[in-house]
């Protein structure tokens, strides 16, 4: 198959990348950005933030081919493979952190109630 990356709504997008993008998901308006896909931005509108990031799951992949020229199929999936670790490992940093702080935040309050302040 020839290199069509780049070339718009009517670029053919290889079947081989048609797949969930986890770096479009969670880091959705940066990923947008670097991937010239910005309708990754409707991400930031309060009522559409979270169904446009499953739409960025979906279809970011064919949304990254169409938009940015890309060397190869093999360099795209490179690249995204990086953007998901990348996804991944901020999402588990986060929720990670929100756990911590709803379990710390009880006993802080418990340590301070003890501790006559």
């Amino acid at each position: 198959m020839e290199n069509t990356s780049g070339q718009g709504d009517s670029a053919e997008v290889p079947r081989e990348i048609l797949n969930w993008n986890w770096g479009a998901f969670f880091l959705n308006w940066v990923w947008g950005i670097r991937n010239k896909t910005y309708i990754a931005f409707y991400c930031m509108v309060p009522v559409i933030g979270f169904v446009m990031m499953i739409v960025l799951g979906l279809k970011g992949n064919e949304w990254a081919w169409q938009n940015k020229r890309w060397e190869s199929i093999e360099q795209f999936q490179h690249e995204q493979k990086i953007w998901s670790k990348c996804g991944i490992i901020i999402a588990i940093v986060v929720i990670s952190l929100g756990v911590l702080g709803f379990i710390l935040n009880p006993l802080l309050k418990l340590l301070e109630t003890l501790q006559g302040g």
